[in-house]
């Protein structure tokens, strides 16, 4: 029997409850981007003393982790905006990400000011911007440079926000995301004017419409228009995703392998067509979840605080010691935001909302 058919078999006697890989996923992703910041990055950036020539090898190509987080992204949050209303959608998504956020901002802005030498310099009117989560669109600068990614995120909830308005089917699934990617091609050709990026964040949309048809494969079987559409999604990353490294390189001024960065690429789409297939399943285990529920407070918290750590005791600790305990203590303080932020004031929070 073939994978697909495998595949199909599997998601037509198994219910759609929680993936426990994605979780373990989730949190491969997050450690790829602290290594990537703390082996790699901020040396390079002039932001951390510590440089690492050997590992900084792999770490380099730790930013595609931000790839795999988007694509998960795709899947869970179509998963779990199925059959809510709009109201429900915004109370899930604003419950997920502020609380742990909000302690986020305000932990790292009061390290920078009260230890960070001028390096990360806050004002008032860019920290409470960022507790919005809206700065970009104030042009105010984020107050730890790994926010990036939730500007993106919030573009792409904004898709999924319009989806609901509607009852959501595979059928308007897929004529949003076939034409969300025929826009994405448009506007790589030049034809659109560059506000439309705006909406279309087609440096990463194909990870985000990827993960979408892959949530479509894992609740109805792999129909060929769904796995057609990740083909083109691939093309396009490698394409999109070669590019970027060449930006990396140059923001850098370091050296990237192509063969490396096409087949990581390659990996995520395979890892999670895998998981949509329903062939990991055998692989999960439910404490996964307590390693995916660290991966977002982990992801906020470890770059600035992180690099002036180092600035503090880079001359006084060895290195590799003082960036293993450094990713432990980010680790400690992630579970501290789960387990004394979120779990408590999540129910809270929805409660107020609704």
């Amino acid at each position: 029997m073939s994978l697909l058919a495998a595949g199909a078999q599997r998601a037509a006697r198994t219910g759609t409850g929680r993936l426990y890989e994605i979780d373990l996923l989730r949190i491969f992703a997050a450690v790829s981007v602290v290594l990537y910041h703390y082996l790699f990055a901020g040396y390079y950036k002039v932001v951390s003393p510590l440089g690492f020539e050997v590992p900084g090898l792999l770490a380099r190509y730790g930013y595609l982790g931000v790839d795999l987080f988007f694509m998960i992204s795709g899947f869970v949050v179509l998963l779990s905006a199925w059959d809510r209303t709009p109201r429900s959608f915004v109370v899930s998504r604003v419950v997920r990400l502020y609380p742990a956020y909000w302690v986020a901002v305000s932990l790292t802005a009061l390290v920078s000011v009260l230890f960070g030498a001028g390096r990360f310099p806050i004002g008032l009117v860019q920290y409470l911007g960022n507790l919005t989560m809206f700065n970009s669109l104030a042009n105010l600068e984020n107050v730890d440079v790994v926010y990036w990614t939730l500007w993106a995120e919030l573009r792409f909830y904004l898709i999924i926000f319009a989806l609901t308005f509607f009852t959501i089917t595979t059928r308007r699934v897929g004529i949003v995301i076939w034409t969300w990617l025929g826009l994405t091609a448009v506007y790589q050709l030049g034809v659109l004017p560059s506000s439309a990026d705006l909406i279309l964040n087609t440096q990463f949309s194909h990870y985000f419409i990827a993960g979408m048809a892959l949530c479509m494969i894992y609740r109805f079987g792999p129909r060929p228009s769904w796995l057609v559409l990740v083909g083109l999604c691939l093309v396009n990353a490698v394409y999109r995703g070669v590019q970027f490294a060449g930006d990396v390189e140059d923001r850098f001024h370091t050296t990237l392998k192509t063969p490396v960065v096409v087949a990581a690429i390659v990996l995520v789409f395979a890892v999670m067509l895998a998981v949509a297939l329903r062939l990991t399943t055998r692989l999960a285990r439910p404490w996964f979840v307590a390693l995916g529920a660290l991966t977002y407070p982990l992801y906020l918290i470890h770059a600035h605080i992180g690099f002036i750590i180092f600035e503090r005791l880079g001359d006084q600790v060895n290195k590799y010691l003082l960036v293993g305990g450094t990713t432990l203590l980010m680790v400690a303080a992630a579970y501290l935001i789960n387990r004394y932020v979120e779990k408590p004031l999540a129910p809270r929070l929805k409660r107020g909302l609704e």
